[in-house]
């Protein structure tokens, strides 16, 4: 009661028309409560005084500055009142709080290394839960017996930790009398004030969205019952807010929790404020007035109405999707599957629909679409020093389905150690075992499932067709298996160390990229809106929420609001270089840029890894390769061409990439580093440019490179291409894997099994053989193998280069993902569509809050011994 007394006057301001107010607010009873915990049920200012006024103390002793008032001020807390404000303490996760006091002590000049090592000797002294000041807020048992009695089903809906929670509450004696209880570090769980946080404890409790109400202290609390559509909010004036702060958010306005039993009164409802006596110690319930004339709370039993706030144009979703890639496209299938709204924004334009579409639908025309930039990216490197300053030119799709409508095709998911790699390195949750369930569930395989392979999934995958009809390919199996290498049944199975059959995503002749798997499925849902040619200008904030974007479509400025998450999908250049247009990324570059800093970190465009390849190529001494098969053959290319329109048969339903290996490069090496794609064809240029004799090749590279590059902002204007520095062989193990790379080919290519083919070496050609040689050969001719990722990579809190945790959640602000290569805390051993469309696979249930599928307990293939090189 005295929290009221002391605002008087905004009290006698609130009440001027509540006669109306109270007139439409319903008398009959709701059916269940959600309550915020501090501040509502707890004495928020005793609670937490002595932790945050002991954090800053620690700081300041552990920094060697007096950093108490800055900590007081970034936090929310006012130490002559010794009362919380609005603001992060209040209404932010601990692990929020965490990253915001990381970025103070860089802003006072830490290095990365001491912010983060001050850090972790404060926090690890730091007691979040403050439990040992836990002051309930009136005979709060009573209270929440009452509403039992009158048959209300009850939850708790908080930011703190799960065990602040369960320690407070169980201080409390009340753990006993509520149904649920929702904490911050909840798997899977969207914080305050997203709507999907009311919801999901609605599902819990088996109750709709208008058959409850929100009781708490904060907008945030608040907010969040207006936007998930409950039947009415009732602010409480116990904890840190104001009347002035949450009139216009609020249905009620209460002293505190106890004024509750006036509403809820079925027979008598609480009077209206201008009715109450002019005594302010009686003054109990009181309705607010703008926002309730302006928006009633529905009769209960009736769903309420969807009031969005726009701008420009595009409206408000649950989630908006900005790229459609292979995660962009499958996220929009699975969100919208489970009902959710959800707007997908793609810069270029659709992959169907345009005269060259074919150009994508058949397999074996994918090299048009890298000569221009009407479905790709085209992006070209900085000069590579160590590559003879050579710019390097990077494909990438610009298109729905993204590089998966321009690739080619290949179907590779990587070793299982790669995985198992990544959740040491800080991806919890992300081993081989937990990722190969979503493998399975992405696919449907055309040799049937088993404990490796899917069955009944969206993307179709099968062997090519040209596998037993070419003698090439045997030759090329069979000469892996002379030189000493195994064969492998299954390179994305028990065993993938070995010569064998290249899997590919081509189904009945055509491409089967995600945009047909995944997206055209779910475009006749009237819950999916999906868009082309829009330019994402930036992501659009409140406070540190990401609440939308800014995009460009057709010359005009839009904005797309999300209700629940912005999850980026636009790929390990997209992704990046959207962070940082928006405020998240390294700060010095940022503000160089001009870009105002929304959150410092230096991870974002960083860690940039791919896999460099070059092509080994002899000439065929019989007329078996695809030599023919070209416009320098007119006759040939019609007949091939009307083959494929007409029955989606022939040489042009393949991209004859149909067989594979994946070696190792030296003994020790745990599982294959080095990967081969075998081609029926000889080509230059990525394909730009056709061989003018009978010849092959193979598509050589290492797959876990030592050296690492950055993605850069050229400036801020969202149109330039950023600054892609791969720093191609800047180590001296690249180079000599590289080198080794060209000398086991060569071993390879001797063996007896080519002889019927074997011409002349095309190159790297005779004339190079020493090692200085082979160096400039692969200066001269190594190009990308278009495999971009781990610019925004996935790791644990303390690695202060990990841009994501390990739900894909943008660390530092709230409602923000990344799903797609970017997070990738090191690059997979092989091509990387397949492994994405996993991710984004398994990054869906995480998203709606799902329990993950069980884990596979299916074995790896591992050599006998590693003294040996195969």
């Amino acid at each position: 009661m005295a929290s009221l007394l002391r605002h008087k006057p905004a009290i006698r301001l609130i009440a001027r028309f509540t006669n109306i107010a109270a007139s439409r607010m319903q008398s009959q009873m709701p059916k269940a409560v959600i309550f915020d915990k501090d501040g509502t049920l707890i004495c928020f200012h005793s609670m937490w005084r002595p932790w945050v006024r002991g954090t800053a103390q620690r700081l300041s002793r552990k920094s060697g500055l007096n950093l108490d008032d800055k900590v007081y001020n970034l936090l929310g807390y006012c130490p002559t009142t010794e009362r919380v404000r609005p603001g992060m303490l209040a209404e932010a996760p601990m692990p929020t709080i965490k990253s915001a006091l990381y970025n103070l002590l860089l802003q006072e000049g830490f290095s990365l290394a001491d912010a983060s090592s001050v850090m972790q000797d404060i926090w690890a002294e730091s007691d979040s839960s403050g439990a040992e000041a836990v002051k309930p807020i009136g005979d709060v048992i009573a209270l929440l017996q009452d509403l039992r009695r009158r048959g209300l089903k009850l939850a708790v809906s908080t930011s703190d930790s799960r065990q602040g929670t369960e320690k407070a509450l169980s201080t409390l004696g009340v753990t006993h009398l509520f149904d649920y209880v929702l904490c911050g570090d909840d798997h899977g769980i969207e914080t305050k004030p997203s709507p999907g946080n009311a919801w999901h404890v609605c599902r819990q409790l088996s109750v709709l969205p208008h058959e409850t109400v929100m009781v708490g202290d904060t907008r945030t609390d608040l907010r969040m019952a207006k936007d998930a559509g409950l039947a009415y909010s009732v602010g409480v004036l116990s904890g840190i807010g104001a009347p002035e702060d949450l009139h216009d958010v609020a249905d009620y306005l209460v002293a505190d929790v106890h004024d509750l039993v006036s509403i809820f009164e079925r027979s008598a409802p609480s009077r209206p404020a201008a009715e109450q006596p002019a005594n302010d110690s009686e003054t109990k319930c009181i309705p607010r007035t703008s926002s309730i004339l302006s928006r009633p709370p529905p009769p209960l039993g009736q769903p309420p109405g969807r009031h969005y706030s726009t701008a420009s144009r595009a409206g408000s979703f649950d989630y908006v999707i900005v790229g459609a890639g292979s995660a962009g496209c499958v996220l929009a299938n699975r969100l919208t599957g489970e009902g959710h709204r959800v707007l997908l924004l793609e810069a270029g334009p659709k992959d169907t629909g345009n005269w060259d579409s074919w150009k994508m639908q058949m397999p074996a025309a994918l090299m048009y679409n890298l000569c221009d930039d009407k479905y790709n990216w085209y992006y070209q490197t900085v000069p590579q020093r160590h590559m003879d300053n050579r710019v390097m030119y990077w494909p990438r799709g610009r298109v729905w389905g993204g590089s998966s409508s321009l690739n080619a095709m290949v179907y590779v998911r990587g070793h299982a150690l790669d995985y198992d790699r990544w959740e040491k390195q800080g991806a919890t949750g992300w081993s081989y075992a937990a990722c190969l369930p979503y493998f399975r569930r992405a696919e449907t395989y055309s040799r049937g499932p088993d404990e490796y392979r899917g069955g009944d999934g969206l993307l179709r995958v099968s062997r090519g067709p040209h596998i037993h009809s070419n003698p090439l390919y045997r030759a090329f199996l069979e000469a892996g298996q002379q030189a000493g290498y195994p064969f492998t049944e299954d390179m994305n199975g028990f065993q993938q160390e070995g010569f064998g059959y290249m899997d590919m995503t081509i189904h009945e002749g055509r491409r089967w990229s995600v945009a047909t798997s995944h997206l055209r499925p779910a475009l006749s849902r009237k819950n999916l809106t999906a868009e082309a040619r829009c330019l994402v200008n930036r992501i659009l904030f409140n406070g540190r929420r990401a609440i939308g974007v800014e995009y460009e479509q057709g010359g005009r400025q839009l904005q797309a609001l999300a209700d629940r998450e912005v999850v980026l999908c636009g790929g390990a250049i997209n992704s990046p270089q959207l962070l940082m247009l928006s405020g998240i990324g390294d700060g010095d570059h940022l503000r160089k840029t001009g870009i105002e800093v929304v959150q410092h970190l230096p991870g974002v465009g960083s860690n940039l890894q791919d896999h460099l390849e070059v092509y080994v190529q002899h000439e065929c001494m019989q007329p078996i390769t695809l030599y023919r098969a070209q416009w320098k053959y007119p006759v040939n290319m019609v007949k091939i061409g009307l083959q494929w329109f007409l029955f989606k048969k022939g040489l042009a339903s393949s991209a004859h990439l149909e067989a594979g290996a994946f070696i190792r490069s030296r003994p020790g090496v745990e599982h294959p580093d080095i990967q081969y794609h075998f081609l029926t064809s000889a080509v230059y240029d990525h394909g730009r440019v056709s061989g003018d004799s009978e010849a092959y090749q193979v598509h050589v590279g290492p797959m876990r490179a030592t050296s690492t590059g950055t993605v850069r902002l050229q400036s801020k204007n969202p149109r330039d291409h950023p600054l892609i520095d791969p720093n191609y062989l800047a180590t001296e193990m690249d180079r000599w894997e590289m080198r080794q790379c060209i000398k086991l080919s060569r071993e390879i290519h001797a063996q007896k099994a080519f002889e019927p083919f074997r011409g002349k070496e095309i190159q790297p050609g005779p004339a190079v053989q020493s090692d200085d040689q082979i160096d400039a050969f692969l200066r001269a001719k190594s190009d990308s193998a278009y495999h971009p990722s781990c610019t925004c990579k996935m790791g644990a809190e303390k690695d202060s280069m990990a841009v994501v945790d390990a739900e894909c959640r943008v660390r530092g602000v709230e409602a923000l993902r990344v799903v797609d290569a970017s997070i990738m805390p090191s690059v997979v051993s092989g091509n990387l569509n397949a492994p994405v469309i996993m991710m984004a696979e398994k990054a869906s249930d995480i998203i709606m809050g799902k329990k993950p599928l069980p884990l596979s307990s299916a074995p790896v293939w591992r050599p006998k011994t590693l003294d040996t090189q195969r």
